[in-house]
């Protein structure tokens, strides 16, 4: 079986977090939460590295980040732009903001060829998560699949953030993911308000998406249908995006998707907010310490 390829979405713009949050480091030798991603990876048996970011950062980004990986793995980049558009769409005069996570995995199909799994490039998901989601990319299953977190260990308390909540089988399928784009803490739990003002509350024991799926490259024409009914239905709209749990939530209801729930017991952190940083810094220094990553990471 072909090894796995890790799509990195770094393409955001950290506008929440006030800078370009994929190249800060968190380490104690100066790693960035990218680093230690493909660290886990590569230990899982990841074979390639596909990141997904903006013409714009590119030079930096691959002076700071890529140039630590060239010689270690294959690297390539695909780049997520406002104009790369299905035929017959264009950018809607005034639109600034980027068309989501699905047309960012969407700009990676022209260089993966095999069964990927596909993160955030700000969030840590723990070294265990990426064995159990290598392990079913390998294994030849057609199911996709997603590492599942636990809602109340996902949140910020610095503001609010964005989660795909999902019901999950008893036999450990995706049934539904609902995507909440405004979920504060709040006490054990979290309360989600939405733009028209509908507050939906949350006992915090909901797994949540954090944006780690695998795929086959059978999924590329499969969210290229949906991401174009999305911009059909959004034609004018300024800031409406497509989200990549969006999208497969739709495959799952519409019965043309079975997505495998996997259970990781490592501990998720990221960065929304910069208050959030010193909370990454210090959860990284304690594995360090406890001897699951070498200081420096890579030597």
């Amino acid at each position: 079986m072909q090894a796995p390829t890790l799509l990195v979405m770094a393409a955001g713009m950290g506008s929440r977090y006030g800078g370009l949050k994929q190249i800060d480091p968190v380490g104690p030798a100066g790693e960035t939460i990218i680093d230690y991603s493909i660290y886990d990876a590569m230990r899982a048996g990841f074979g390639k590295l596909v990141f997904v970011i903006r013409k714009d950062i590119e030079e930096p980004f691959k002076q700071t980040v890529g140039s630590r990986f060239d010689k270690r793995i294959h690297v390539e980049y695909a780049f997520q732009e406002l104009d790369k558009l299905p035929a017959g769409f264009s950018v809607p005069e005034g639109r600034t903001k980027p068309w989501g996570t699905t047309q960012a995995v969407l700009m990676a199909e022209d260089v993966i060829q095999e069964p990927f799994g596909v993160i955030n490039a700000d969030d840590f998901y723990g070294g265990e998560s990426y064995g159990v989601l290598a392990e079913h990319l390998k294994s030849g299953s057609p199911d996709y699949a997603m590492v599942g977190f636990i809602l109340r260990n996902t949140l910020s308390d610095f503001g609010s953030v964005a989660r795909g909540v999902c019901r999950v089988s008893s036999d450990n399928y995706l049934q539904r993911i609902e995507e909440l784009t405004s979920i504060e803490r709040d006490g054990e739990g979290g309360r989600n308000t939405a733009p028209d003002g509908t507050v939906t509350r949350l006992s915090g024991d909901e797994p949540v998406s954090m944006n780690y799926w695998g795929f086959t490259p059978q999924i590329f024409p499969q969210i290229r249908e949906v991401f174009q009914r999305f911009l059909e239905k959004n034609t004018g709209e300024l800031k409406a995006e497509s989200y990549i749990p969006m999208a497969v939530g739709e495959l799952v209801s519409d019965g043309e998707a079975r997505v495998k729930v996997l259970q990781s017991r490592d501990q998720w952190f990221g960065v929304t907010y910069r208050e959030d940083r010193p909370r990454v810094v210090d959860s990284i220094r304690a594995l360090v310490d406890a001897g699951k990553y070498p200081n420096p990471l890579w030597s």
